[in-house]
């Protein structure tokens, strides 16, 4: 039997994810909205489906040196290093800045070992206003190496099932887009656990000064984003799609509704924006506003629209 159409109360923007119902399908994206009272001079907060911090990790962490973001075409290059406070930090001053927003909170976590990920998930699972978490797995496992954690689908498995041990809230695991099979991967954390799937982080690039002969940014390479990467994002999330029991959030230089109309097609439950709040601090917002109009127009909800993608 379909919804009556009758019920007024029924949010046709709405989706549920790990267990949460979100009001709209966009969030921000980790490492682009500060830690979110950043932004609250320039727009509503609550109009968002959620709100993703910056990376939290176990202590304060100073990031890379200078020069460490570099404009491309369509896009960025960005070596931050992961600066922030340090999760301590954030649960006792940045967090009690969210209080009375009315959205999801989403904590997003790294580290260089699996301690340090168990760590931080413990000390955010009491954390009064935390909706979830969101791993970050593009980092480097000291104790083994240097191997990324996000590229090899063992050192996934393994950080997704120790966080997931570690925590009673939804657990979101970030891919990497630098790899050969993301449907392995995809394969990988959710049998760690992950109650949900966002991708993709930035792919790796380099920008050289040709007058110096020497890299622009002092780490020699940093993470693309930005429109640049959006055809290459919408391609994994659906071939991500293809194979996931869990819902899918995608992300990748999406600067308007019909940028985030394309991942939701392919098969995300959910977006994020991210370089685009460099540019416009309310992208966010207006995604979420041009995806409320384009339901309205085409007379539907948004649960219809994801996954609609007609390839034949």
């Amino acid at each position: 039997m379909g919804r009556a159409v009758s019920d007024k109360k029924a949010n046709p923007l709405e989706v549920k994810i790990a267990g949460l119902r979100f009001k709209n399908p966009v969030m921000t994206a980790s490492g682009t909205f500060g830690y979110g009272a950043e932004f609250m001079p320039y727009m509503d907060l609550s109009k968002l489906g959620a709100i993703v911090v910056k990376g939290l990790s176990l202590y304060p962490r100073q990031g890379n040196p200078a020069p460490r973001i570099v404009e491309t075409p369509c896009g960025m290059l960005n070596a931050i290093g992961l600066q922030n406070v340090g999760v301590d930090d954030f649960i006792e001053k940045k967090l009690p800045l969210l209080k009375g927003v009315d959205t999801h909170v989403i904590a997003n976590i790294f580290g260089e070992t699996i301690e340090d990920y168990i760590e931080v998930a413990k000390r955010l699972d009491g954390a009064k206003g935390v909706s979830a978490l969101e791993i970050n797995i593009s980092c480097p496992n000291v104790k083994k190496g240097g191997i990324v954690f996000g590229t090899d689908p063992q050192e996934a498995f393994k950080v997704v099932s120790a966080v997931r041990n570690a925590t009673r809230l939804p657990v979101i695991t970030k891919l990497s887009p630098n790899v050969t099979d993301i449907k392995v991967m995809v394969k990988a954390v959710e049998d760690g656990g992950s109650d949900a799937i966002s991708l993709i982080n930035t792919i790796t690039g380099m920008v050289i000064d040709t007058e110096r002969r020497k890299p622009v940014l002092a780490t020699a390479t940093g993470g693309l984003s930005g429109p640049a990467i959006r055809p290459i994002a919408v391609r994994m999330v659906w071939q991500a799609a293809q194979v996931a029991k869990v819902p899918i959030i995608g992300m990748g230089g999406i600067v308007s509704a019909n940028d985030a109309l394309e991942f939701l097609i392919a098969g995300a439950t959910a977006v994020q924006v991210g370089t685009a709040n460099f540019i416009e601090p309310d992208s966010s917002v207006r995604v979420a506003i041009g995806i409320a109009e384009y339901v309205s127009r085409k007379k539907t909800r948004i649960t219809d629209v994801i996954g609609s993608l007609r390839i034949a």
